[in-house]
């Protein structure tokens, strides 16, 4: 479920689910078109993420874009909305829509007076390169340097999951030399305790061979009594399902 967005995390700081929802919703001309089964799911959103899909230019300054916004429910299932928004019109004003499938973004899209090519695909995050003669990451992070392996100490010492990574992760972020922090999905909900919260990070090391691990840390009210708690995982997979699960057992 996670981000580059324009690049990642397009919505507002401290906003609730419910208040990223209701800024789609309100920009959209065909808002009134979604299913209430799915207005329904979205009313026990937990987190909220958003990405840039695709994107395509006209010579003429026409543009066309598409968002794929993403909402973690009660059930720890996702519901996710695809935003076209383009420019194409006699107006050239930028007008916005909404749809709750990929088929449906690709008839709209179809009918766009914008080249037929495909545009350029957008989603997931490009790989890191590093150049192995000096591991300076090429662009593309933008790394902290210095005091990276204490860094990757407390993250590994704030994690309550027993899953956490082991001995030999943190044996080897003791020699990561740089480190970046990237929220990947959602922000705690900032509702005071009413409805459970989650979030996630990635935090990415550079080791001197040049390679990069990351550590993908939980944040989530999802407790017994509403208290704050920490997860690590080795993995992003393994880090979403953690989050629904805990969804999932409200």
């Amino acid at each position: 479920m996670s981000v580059p967005y324009e690049t990642c995390g397009t919505h507002e700081a401290f906003e609730s689910p419910d208040a990223c929802l209701q800024r789609l919703l309100a920009r959209t001309l065909n808002s009134f078109e979604l299913p209430d089964e799915t207005l329904s799911r979205l009313d026990t959103a937990l987190a909220y993420d958003s990405c840039l899909h695709s994107a395509a230019h006209h010579s003429d300054g026409r543009r066309r874009e598409t968002y794929r916004h993403v909402w973690l429910v009660a059930d720890g299932s996702a519901v996710t909305l695809w935003e076209l928004t383009h420019n194409t019109g006699p107006d050239g004003q930028l007008h916005h829509e909404v749809y709750t499938d990929q088929e449906e973004l690709r008839i709209a899209t179809a009918r766009l007076p914008l080249p037929s090519a495909e545009p350029e695909a957008l989603e997931g995050t490009p790989p890191l390169v590093v150049d192995d003669r000096t591991a300076q990451p090429l662009p593309g992070r933008e790394y902290e340097w210095g005091d990276s392996p204490d860094h990757a100490r407390r993250v590994l010492r704030r994690a309550e999951n027993a899953d956490r990574p082991g001995e030999e992760v943190a044996v080897l972020l003791a020699g990561a030399f740089a480190h970046q922090i990237t929220q990947a999905f959602g922000r705690l909900d900032p509702l005071r305790g009413r409805r459970p919260g989650f979030s996630l990070y990635e935090h990415a090391f550079l080791l001197a061979d040049g390679r990069e691990v990351s550590l993908w840390e939980v944040e989530h009210t999802a407790t017994p009594d509403g208290r704050h708690m920490c997860e690590v995982y080795e993995t992003e997979d393994a880090a979403q399902s953690a989050m629904e699960r805990r969804a999932a057992s409200l």
